[in-house]
């Protein structure tokens, strides 16, 4: 959701990029607390992924026959 936010101000010109990372952070309303949460966020998003990944290998899901059927 906040990366929706954030796509409506962004510009991905190379000429403009890093002054509407300026203008998100500064003239946005709560801009620098969407830019947190958006990162934030992934973070969390990528630390599950690689949790549940790992658990996987750990109980050996993938000899299963029954999870690829």
């Amino acid at each position: 959701m906040t990366g929706l936010f954030l796509a409506m101000h962004y510009t991905a010109d190379i000429s403009s990029a890093f002054s509407s990372i300026a203008h998100i952070s500064r003239d946005v309303q709560h801009g620098w607390l969407l830019r947190n949460l958006h990162a934030n966020g992934a973070s969390m998003f990528f630390i599950c992924i690689y949790l549940h990944i790992g658990r996987g290998l750990y109980y050996g899901s993938y000899a299963f026959k029954e999870t690829w059927n």
